[in-house]
This record gives structure tokens, sequence and C-alpha cells, in this order.
């Protein structure tokens, strides 16, 4: 018999709102509240969303020897980071990978950087233990320290382009706390003792580790707060948001966000397949002539002699019928061959085609009275390289519907906005 789900601290939260509840990587959370995911979806791409994420893990990794277990273990290049290829700075992150050997997947995560010795790690629900074990086994003894916070952190992901002004009213001092974070940047700390906790702080004195990043595509924040004070924060969020027609969301708006918005899911769209021939090249540290790398890290001989792995494409439907995704629903090319999986299908809701163009509620020069009802999308697995606008057929049995390959999915996202353009 499989254990009982856990439960988050908001949980009692979650059901006074009437929420669906569901199982998630272990957890018992929030799938859609009464509003709908339609709703849910919406907000964020035009106003701002709530999503309780204190399921996912958090690792810390210090020491004299935490700079060097990373860059052996984590795919991400931290030498070489962003456009102008420089060493991760303090108080910036990046995107990348942990995987075997084998080069296949152990899990997707943000590595943070507080120091030369000093770094912190998130990484999916469930898999703390995992992946804080993998770290352990290959640091060197005495040099680096990984600890587990599964459950000792709230969390919660404020997205959309009214996030800042939302935050602001909870903050002490936000023209402090906004000031130059840029993307993938963060200040402060959750743990009142800490160096940094006086950083960032909400107007009742709650320290708050304050990331700008998130799972959306859109504007917003990622906050880290102490398990005791997430339920306050949670309540105080959604009191000074009702001007700002804040919702709760849960994980079905969630998922339709980040399919739009071209961002994986650990261990569906990418998982125990040589984690190479993706739509996310920048998690891998490529050398100007693309083929190389620019240093060595578990699993990148596996990935640079990988000669038949598959080739995980995105793509964007004609309308918002879905298939059912998994190893059982083919993708079909144009003469009738089946080539390859459907990995993710959502709908993203906020999107819609004007002619041959996808747009979305937020693009600028949209029609008057654009109002989608969505476009299906997500991520297949097939044998070979497609160049966008190649067409598809998703078929799982009881459906089939018409797709293409795209490079882009939902148009016009926020996420990289200046904040002077977001907060003021």
């Amino acid at each position: 018999m499989s254990p009982d789900p856990r439960t988050t601290a908001l949980y009692p939260r979650h059901r006074e709102a009437g929420a669906n509840m569901g199982d998630f990587a272990g957890y018992r959370m929030p799938l859609w509240y009464p509003a709908g995911m339609r709703r849910e979806h919406r907000a964020v791409v035009l106003g701002a969303g709530l999503f309780d994420t204190s399921h996912m893990a958090v690792l810390t990794v210090a020491g004299p020897g935490a700079y060097t277990l990373l860059q052996r273990t984590f795919t991400k290049d931290l030498d070489r980071v962003g456009p102008a290829r420089r060493p991760l700075a303090d108080g910036r992150g990046a995107y990348g990978a942990f995987c075997n050997p084998r080069g296949h997947l152990i899990d997707d995560a943000i590595v943070f950087r507080r120091g030369s010795e000093d770094f912190f790690v998130v990484v999916n629900a469930g898999m703390g233990p995992t992946v804080a074990g993998h770290l352990a086994d290959q640091a060197d003894s005495g040099a680096t320290t990984v600890a587990d916070l599964t459950d000792r952190v709230g969390k919660l992901d404020l997205q959309g382009p009214a996030a800042a002004r939302i935050l602001g009213r909870l903050l002490s001092d936000p023209e402090k706390a906004f000031q130059d974070l840029a993307y993938f940047s963060f200040k402060g700390h959750f743990d009142p003792v800490h160096p940094d906790a006086g950083m960032v702080r909400l107007a009742d004195g709650t320290p708050l580790l304050l990331s700008r990043s998130g799972y959306t595509g859109e504007f917003g924040f990622e906050l880290f707060v102490a398990p005791d004070r997430v339920t306050r924060l949670w309540d105080r969020l959604l009191e000074v948001g009702g001007d700002f027609d804040l919702v709760p969301c849960g994980l079905a708006a969630r998922d339709s966000l980040r399919a739009g918005a071209m961002l994986p899911l650990s261990h569906q769209d990418i998982g125990d397949w040589p984690f190479i021939r993706h739509p996310w090249p920048f998690a891998l540290p490529y050398a100007p002539d693309g083929e190389t790398f620019t240093k060595d890290f578990i699993g990148s001989a596996a990935l640079l002699a990988a000669a038949v792995a598959p080739h995980t494409l995105a793509f964007v439907g004609r309308d918002p019928r879905k298939v059912a995704a998994g190893p059982d629903t083919r993708v079909v090319d144009a003469v009738g061959r089946a080539i390859g999986i459907v990995l993710t299908c959502a709908t993203d809701v906020a999107i819609g085609r004007v002619g041959d163009k996808v747009m979305s509620l937020a693009s600028p020069g949209r029609p008057e009275n654009f109002d989608p009802k969505g476009l299906s999308c997500g991520f297949v697995r097939v044998e070979r390289a497609l160049p966008a606008g190649t067409p598809l057929v998703l078929d799982d049995g009881r459906r089939r519907i018409d797709v293409e390959v795209a490079d882009d999915i939902r148009p016009d996202r926020t996420a990289r906005r200046p904040m002077a353009q977001m907060w003021g």
C-alpha cells in the first residue's frame, strides 16, 4: 500500500477555498479552484495568480568544495552563464539538470549562488532525498555539506504582470527589494538568523527570500519563507491582491502555463533518456561551435556520444482539443508513418490563431475583442529533427488532432521584462 500523501501547511486553506484536490509527486495539492483552470491561467497572463509550491524541495550546498561539486554534477557551466558567458554571480540563479553517467536525467533544478561556498538548489517535489544523496555521493569528504530542507521551507509563486504591485504593498522597503532585481536574480533569506535575512522583509518583519523566477513564462516571483509564516503570507497576498484580481491557482493552470511557455516537466518531457536534442539547449554547456561542451560533467561524455538520441520538439495545435499524453499516443508524420510519442499535451487558453499567426491575450496589435478558446500545445519525442512548421498528427486511439512543430508557443510573455516596467 502506498503511503498517504503529504500536505503543505496551506492544505487547510485549499480545502476552505473549495479547491479540487489531487495527488502529485507524493503530495495532496490543489488542481484548480472554483473559478476554474481557464480563469486561473488567464489571470496569470493578464493580472496575477498565486500558487502554493511548498511541495518543491530545497537543498543547501555549502563549503569550500561546493562550487567544484556543482560544476562536476550540474549540466550548466557555472563559469559561463547568460549571453555574456560570465561566471554565476552572487545573487543569481541558473537552470540546468543533474544527470547520471549515461546522461539520463536525475532531475532538473535551479542553482542559486549566495557566495563562493554557499549555494541553494531548488529541485522538484519528492526529489530532495534523491538529488541530495547524489550530490553527497559525489562530494569530496569534508569539503562540502549537502542538506535537504524538504518540508522545512514554505514557498509561494506570485506570477503575472501585477505581481510587483501586489507584493510591494506587503514589503517593508519595496524600492530596496526590487532595485536591480533582474530575471533569475534573488535577494534575502528565509532564515531569521541568516546574515542576508534583513535584505528583504515583509512589513510585519518576516524575512523573505525573494527570487525573480517562476514556472509560467510570465513576470513574477518565487517567495521562500519559514513554514510557520507561509499561511499568513498567503492570506495577506490574497487580501491586498484583491485590487488586482489576484486569484489562487492550482496545478492544472501551472501545467498549461508552463507548456505554453515552452518549459519542461521533469520526468515527463525530460527523463530516463539522454538529456540532449531538446528545446532547452541553454541548460547544457555548449561551446560556440554548438557541437562540444565547455566543461566535463557527470554524463557529458555519454551525451556527446549519443548519436541515436531521440529529439524532443515543441508543437502547437489548430484548436483547443487535446489528446492523452504517454507512450500509447502516436506522433504521425505527413506520409502516415509513426515517428514518436506525445510527452505533454495541454491547452494554453490565452492564445489563439489570427490567420496563421499565434497571438496571446497580451499581444500588442491583437484584434479588438480577441477572446481565444485556446490552442493545444506541448512536446513530442520523435526519431529525427523537424523544422518549425512541420505538420504532424497526434493520435491517442480515440482522437486525432493536427498540430505543427513550433520554435515558440505563447508569444509576448512577460517574464524577462525590466522591473522598472512592472513596478511603479
